[in-house]
């Protein structure tokens, strides 16, 4: 039955463009409706076989959605708190550790809009100058299941991440604007933070390693001990406290607290410094820096070189003060990191020999692990390149690679508009920046499409967007004063 995912993915980010670009209710009901019909083809190709894992599925689907719709109409705000808390929470379903709590989310998410659309809300295009890039590419992936070397692989993709997330940052985008519900995300944010360093710092005091028997192996023959925290990798839990370092520097630097409330956030910073420091994830500590190194040049423009030179005469001390530490990195880099390192080099490499072979299509979403194995005869120890820009070219050829560019340099562009607004500046500036390091760390990691933190920036970005486009409903002809068609935001 996995053929039906061919039909069903086109159908479902059809749907999924059309609910983003539509300018009348009706035909983004019609979206909302086919995304749905797409979905449960999709469902129908991955079916459970197990008679658990069914049950649980459909209960979701008739019980806990509408009840979390019912939910998220007395608290909008809730779809939001809810998709960063289970951010790092995967359940084993259909074979694989999926993040089966936000899928819930979103399925609650979708009831409220659908609810609203219903109910004559006119908003539309709520993720503004990003609607069209992210309609385009969620097509074209849609679109290249038809043609994946792995369907199985690209209808999990398809089901798993691209449908459930897409509705989550639309729904987000259209949360009404209470700064004491972004205080709260941040808070948050900020505690989630500190809870994951702290379970770090035990796993590196106890050399214990959660759910990830390999990375504990690993840490048995390295110079380096490094921790993941709650998250399988210890790569992605660097990510998240990225996020959050980040967010709190734009407090810092622009958020005009008072004494107390700065010493507060100095004090956080360390401790998740910390954190992050022992996880010894230099994709992290790249996003980190150039994220920082970005605020600082909008902040202080020019003067931002000198912040560099200070990071890097920072650098050159420690090299100086600690030989030891410097000892192990240098040993680290040499053998574990650079076995690490020279194992995504050659992903990478092959990643772009399969873009070369077929850079009108690809090889479908899903599809590169395959692609490598038939091209190598070896199968490789991960599913992707661990390069994003890579994986979409190889899986989805030139086209693709160019949405995903106009995609990021649209949200990144929509962001960089909003910094300045009284109301929305600083909200915009964080959800920008943290992008922006997720961008830079999917570089070396991969996993920008498949880590619900990026939707909820995403969304986000939205809600802070410069435009609003209200429907376009049909008017008699004699109406002399035609509804305005734009709206500021």
């Amino acid at each position: 039955m996995i053929g039906l995912a061919e039909l069903g993915a086109p159908i479902a980010c059809i749907g999924l463009a059309v609910l983003l670009l539509a300018r009348t209710r009706l035909n983004r009901i019609a979206g909302l409706g086919y995304a749905g019909v797409g979905s449960i083809l999709l469902c129908a190709s991955l079916a459970p076989s197990s008679a658990p894992e069914l049950a649980a599925a459909i209960v979701g689907a008739l019980v806990v959605g509408p009840l979390l719709a019912i939910l998220f109409k007395r608290e909008p705000w809730l779809i939001a708190f809810a998709t960063l808390a289970f951010v790092p929470l995967r359940v084993g379903f259909l074979g694989h550790q999926l993040l089966v709590p936000l899928y819930a989310v979103a399925l609650g998410a979708a009831g409220l809009l659908l609810w609203e659309l219903v109910g004559g809300d006119e908003r539309t295009r709520e993720l503004g100058i990003a609607s069209w890039p992210l309609a385009l590419y969620l097509v074209w992936a849609g679109l290249s299941v038809a043609w994946s070397v792995d369907l199985h692989t690209a209808a999990i993709d398809m089901l798993a991440f691209y449908i459930p997330f897409t509705i989550l940052a639309v729904s987000i985008a259209r949360l009404p604007w209470l700064r004491s519900r972004v205080r709260i995300l941040y808070g948050e944010l900020v505690a989630m933070a500190l809870v994951f360093a702290v379970v770090g710092f035990y796993q590196y005091k106890t050399r214990t390693i959660f759910e990830n028997t390999k990375l504990q192996q690993i840490n048995t023959f390295q110079a380096l001990f490094r921790v993941n925290s709650v998250f399988f990798d210890p790569s992605i839990y660097g990510r998240f406290l990225v996020v959050a370092l980040v967010a709190t520097a734009v407090l810092l630097v622009r958020g005009g607290v008072s004494r107390r409330v700065a010493l507060g956030a100095l004090a956080f910073t360390a401790v998740v410094w910390l954190g992050l420091l022992i996880s010894f994830s230099q994709s992290s500590f790249a996003a980190l820096f150039v994220a920082v190194f970005a605020l600082a040049a909008i902040v202080w423009r020019w003067k931002s070189l000198l912040a560099l030179a200070a990071v890097l005469v920072l650098a050159a001390g420690i090299a100086v003060a600690q030989p030891h530490l410097m000892h192990a990195l240098r040993h680290q880099t040499k053998s574990g990191l650079n076995k690490a390192t020279g194992g995504r080099s050659t992903l990478i490499a092959v990643g772009i020999r399969i873009a070369k072979r077929h850079p009108t299509h690809g090889v479908g979403l899903g599809g590169f692990e395959h692609a490598y194995s038939k091209l190598t005869h070896h199968t490789p120890k991960k599913s992707a390149s661990h390069n994003t820009p890579v994986t979409v070219a190889a899986e989805e050829g030139g086209p693709g690679l160019l949405l995903f560019f106009w995609l990021v340099g649209a949200l990144l562009l929509a962001a960089y508009r909003r910094i300045d607004h009284r109301t929305y500046g600083l909200l915009a500036l964080a959800a920008g920046l943290s992008l922006l390091a997720i961008f830079v760390h999917s570089n070396a990691y991969n996993d920008f499409f498949e880590d619900p933190t990026t939707w909820l920036l995403i969304g986000l970005i939205g809600l802070v967007s410069p435009v609003r486009v209200r429907a376009r409903d049909w008017q008699p002809v004699e109406t002399e004063e035609p509804v305005p068609e734009m709206i500021a935001g």
